[in-house]
């Protein structure tokens, strides 16, 4: 997150909260956001500049971006109490409960107030929560542990992971006379890109061997996908695990052999190459987009794709 994008959350939480204490949590939350790699505002920024738009308001918007992200990840961090390194886990809930219905609520003001003085319009409020409700289901989804297929997991990735890039570039298109077409491709290319980002979070939390790791949790993803069907019965720990037959504390005994197993598995390079030909897809559809330079090299580099490969 830009030092701009910071102050205009700063100063929207200004605006909208006048209780001393509440306002001082939520920036004390934005702080926390701020310190992450976070590139949903730029995302928001980039889509708009690079299809021609000179909002006045697009640091606005993309302030606007950081703040409905940042209630879904409090909202997704106090579902999986996975997190507690984060301040909206280590104060009671109830609070950080309120902080989302804040960010949700004041987001979605400012992006009415901003359509209705905006000449042209901005982005439509309609769009934007039907796209963060798409999210919401993929996350129930999610947490319901829904998915028994590889393919149903990928569905269920494109609706809670694609709809938040889709989220964030739409809020830098919406409000810009677009074809059809360029919008479609848009919204599919950041499908790709949630998907892209999600296998990378799969990898990350199953290569960590702490509580937050994916087995442990017995969370179904790509790369545990391919545990659960590989024949090799040289770990038959894993699938006893995740049909309950082991407990945790059970399971847990054989860390340094699950360690071994997934590291020997090929489920890492699996996942990466399912994760390119996502790769390879959003890169075609980018080339297809007539985008203004440098601002879709911006976006490329904030959705970590290989700007050589324009």
């Amino acid at each position: 997150m830009n030092e701009a994008v910071h102050a205009q959350l700063n100063e929207l939480v200004d605006e909208l909260v006048d209780v001393p204490e509440f306002n001082h949590l939520l920036k004390t939350f934005i702080r926390d956001k701020a310190g992450e790699r976070s590139n949903w505002g730029n995302i928001t920024e980039s889509t708009h500049r690079m299809l021609g738009g000179n909002s006045p308001h697009i640091q606005r918007y993309a302030a606007l971006t950081e703040m409905l992200i940042l209630s879904l990840d409090i909202a997704d961090d106090l579902q999986d109490r996975d997190n507690d390194t984060k301040t909206w886990c280590q104060c009671p809930q109830e609070l950080a409960l309120n902080a989302v219905l804040a960010f949700l609520a004041g987001a979605f003001a400012e992006i009415g107030r901003l359509g209705g003085e905006t000449i042209g319009g901005g982005p439509d409020a309609g769009q934007i929560a039907s796209i963060v409700m798409r999210s919401v289901n993929g996350q129930y989804r999610d947490l319901a542990v829904t998915a028994e297929t590889e393919e149903a997991y990928i569905a269920m990735v494109a609706d809670k992971s694609g709809s938040l890039l889709r989220l964030a570039c739409c809020m830098g298109y919406s409000g810009l006379k677009l074809p059809k077409e360029t919008v479609d491709q848009l919204d599919e290319l950041a499908i790709y890109l949630g998907i892209i980002a999600q296998i990378d979070n799969d990898l990350n939390d199953l290569l960590r061997f702490d509580t937050k790791n994916d087995v442990f949790q017995r969370k179904r993803t790509l790369p545990v996908f391919y545990l659960l069907e590989d024949d090799d019965e040289s770990f038959p720990y894993l699938r006893q695990y995740y049909g309950g037959e082991l407990s945790q504390e059970d399971f847990i005994v054989h860390k340094q052999a699950c360690i071994r197993y997934i590291e020997n598995s090929g489920c890492v390079e699996y996942s990466r190459i399912i994760q390119q030909l996502y790769m390879k897809k959003a890169e075609a559809l980018l080339a297809g987009i007539d985008a203004v330079s440098p601002w879709k090299e911006k976006f490329m580099e904030a959705n970590f794709i290989p700007v050589t490969t324009a």
